[in-house]
């Protein structure tokens, strides 16, 4: 596999993601990339600050949720920054889901709250392309909002849904005009570069290819990246494989089947059962019925 001679970590991976945008000394990276997705509708973001990445559901019984990267700025505004890295059924639905907890989490308690809600940002950065969207080749990226169906006005600005189809976006290096499609270009390419293209010498980008550098990463960071790089890729391979699968049986019964095969290999490996129902769809009470 080319990713063990790649100069570059795969930022599709957990850990190459984190890394690069989920560590208080790569902040600034973080902050780059989401005043280039976000600045026409929200303007410049001065701060960034992590926040928890696991949120606790707010009656018993309830799911938590598990984002990858969670912040909020210095207007109190929330991001949720999530890693896609295969097809799975229902995640606008989990996307969908994870916005509550922001939303939930600015109530104040007693008489004086008129519910004014701060801005919400769900941003999917996504390794497949949605069914429903491949007639639409040229589209890579889908910004959703509430809006009335007949007028197509927007009816609510402060929630927002970002989704970037990834596999869509197919710039050359040496076609990109702006740091918002160079962003998307590293993103994409990174693992796959032997050297830094000319079109990204920038400050902050000269920055995120020292942070990347595999031969910097102490053997302690190798090993958990090698660990994040061979389940990314058994992951990725047994889902994409059952969802093609899925697809020529063309019954609902047969992408069942093989989530629940995948799911029990999962849980074989010792796998979470968070991570186990990101990455198949399945409930956790379907989840902990399987045998081990």
């Amino acid at each position: 596999m080319t990713d063990f001679k790649a100069k570059y970590i795969n930022p599709f991976t957990d850990y190459g993601f984190k890394r690069l945008f989920g560590e208080e000394p790569n902040k600034d990276l973080l902050l780059d990339f989401l005043n280039e997705l976000l600045k026409d509708q929200e303007g410049e973001i001065k701060e960034i600050s992590y926040l928890p990445n696991e949120r606790l559901p707010i009656t018993k019984g309830d799911r938590k949720a598990i984002f990858d990267l969670y912040c909020t700025n210095e207007k109190g505004e929330k991001f949720i920054v999530e890693l896609q890295k295969t097809k799975q059924k229902y995640f606008k639905d989990r996307t969908l889901y994870y916005s509550t907890f922001p939303i939930q989490e600015q109530a104040i308690v007693g008489n004086d709250w008129d519910f004014e809600l701060k801005n919400v940002y769900t941003i999917a950065i996504l390794d497949f392309v949605f069914d429903e969207d491949k007639n639409e080749p040229e589209k890579f990226r889908y910004d959703v909002k509430l809006s009335d169906i007949e007028t197509h006005k927007i009816f609510y600005e402060k929630l927002t849904f970002i989704y970037l189809e990834m596999p869509k976006f197919n710039l050359t290096e040496n076609e990109l005009k702006t740091k918002y499609q160079k962003w998307l270009f590293i993103l994409k390419n990174l693992n796959k570069l032997e050297r830094i293209p000319v079109e990204l010498k920038e400050s902050i980008f000269l920055k995120l290819f020292e942070t990347a550098e595999i031969a910097k990463l102490n053997k302690d960071e190798f090993r958990q990246y090698q660990e994040s790089l061979n389940a990314y890729r058994d992951i990725k391979n047994s889902i994409d494989t059952a969802w093609e699968e899925g697809r020529e049986e063309g019954r609902e019964e047969g992408e069942k089947k093989k989530q629940i095969e995948i799911a029990r290999g999962m849980k074989m490996d010792a796998l979470s059962i968070e991570l186990i129902t990101k990455y198949t769809g399945l409930s956790i009470s379907e989840i902990e019925k399987l045998d081990d």
